[in-house]
């Protein structure tokens, strides 16, 4: 058992760093994705529909090929390493499906914040960064943790393009070892672990958001 650990935590700390970037790709894709579909310049909110419905629309499996197989091919010439692959293929896929989220947090925020940040002459930008975006962001975590765990979960097919995460490292050991129950179990544990700090970790972004939230209320 004691063999099998460093094994598996060097598979997990690459599923962290991909789930990681993937994260952040998917968070900065999501908003931009959301703010375009609802821009009134319209070839900007047809390609912004465009990608949301093609990412959520196909096998994430089929993207991480394309990207890995098919983009060295003429006409694209362009070769990624496995481990770009994995972070674009992932941030794209659930940035897509947080553009949703993030399109109906930015609809739900008050139609008076918007008028209040008129009146005050606040600038678009600033209105955004500073009113409309924190208390978007604090209606998406919810269904935004679950997208990001989502993306935990994903990770195990990164295997399928040679690259050495988690669930490769589980396989590559069961095939070695034959110690199926202890290896599974141990790669099952550390996906749940890492899931939970996820969970805790956005808990912690909703607590904060909050209490900045509640101190505007009572400015």
């Amino acid at each position: 058992m004691g063999e099998l650990i460093p094994l598996l935590l060097q598979g997990a700390w690459i599923t962290v760093q991909v789930t990681f970037f993937g994260s952040l790709l998917a968070i900065v894709a999501a908003i931009l994705a959301a703010l375009g579909r609802r821009s009134s310049w319209r070839p900007l909110s047809w390609f912004c529909v465009a990608y949301i419905e093609l990412f959520r629309g196909t096998s994430l499996l089929v993207q991480l090929f394309w990207l890995f197989f098919v983009l060295p091919l003429p006409p694209f010439n362009l070769e990624l390493s496995a481990y770009t692959v994995a972070i674009v293929g992932l941030g794209l896929h659930i940035g897509a499906y947080g553009a949703e989220v993030m399109r109906g947090a930015i609809g739900s925020v008050a139609k008076g914040q918007y008028e209040a940040c008129v009146a005050l002459n606040m600038p678009p930008a600033t209105r955004f960064r500073r009113v409309i975006l924190p208390q978007a962001l604090l209606a998406a975590i919810a269904p935004g943790t679950n997208l990001l765990i989502e993306l935990l979960k994903n990770t195990s097919l990164v295997s399928l393009i040679t690259l050495s995460d988690l669930s490769f490292r589980a396989r590559q050991l069961d095939q070695a070892t034959f110690q199926t129950l202890e290896i599974f179990s141990l790669t099952l544990l550390l996906y749940f672990v890492l899931a939970q700090v996820i969970n805790f970790t956005m808990r912690g972004v909703e607590r904060r958001l909050g209490r900045g939230r509640l101190r505007g209320s009572l400015s």
